[in-house]
């Protein structure tokens, strides 16, 4: 099972916009810090830079009881006009999500993964929200994400 960063990905912007230095697709809003409350789950705070070269580079750090648990690192690059999100949990090997239309927000597919095959991404001013499942919506696990100014 692979732990799928969650505040990362083009939520509620169309995937052919364009941002300054970025290129076409590329969600240049989601640079900065996003962070969950802190819980039973630790606290998971992702960064982004701003788009450059073709792609955004972020990380990923979940912190439970003072300690790290979980880190990743993330890519969102374009394939054409389609977006593709590839994180690397603990700095494997990276596991390719296409965008997919459709929805509100985006949601990213790769049915060939034992889980998630399916991950959704919505902002709503400050807050992102993102959900992991199987293809078909099923053994789904959601997530809250502020923006830290």
């Amino acid at each position: 099972m692979i732990r799928i960063s969650l505040a990362l990905v083009l939520l509620a912007t169309p995937l052919t916009a364009r941002g300054s230095g970025g290129g076409a697709g590329l969600p240049e809003w989601l640079a900065g810090r996003w962070c969950s409350a802190d819980g039973p789950r630790g606290q998971t705070c992702e960064e982004w830079q701003k788009a450059a070269g073709g792609m955004m580079l972020g990380t990923s750090q979940t912190v439970k009881g003072g300690k790290t648990v979980a880190l990743e690192f993330l890519r969102i690059t374009l394939d054409g006009d389609a977006a593709v999100y590839l994180p690397q949990p603990g700095g494997k090997p990276p596991v390719p999500f296409r965008a997919v239309a459709g929805g509100e927000g985006v949601t990213f597919v790769n049915a060939a993964h034992d889980y998630p095959q399916r991950v959704h991404y919505r902002r709503s001013g400050d807050t992102l929200t993102a959900e992991i499942s199987l293809a078909d919506g099923s053994k789904a696990m959601r997530w809250t994400f502020n923006r830290v100014h």
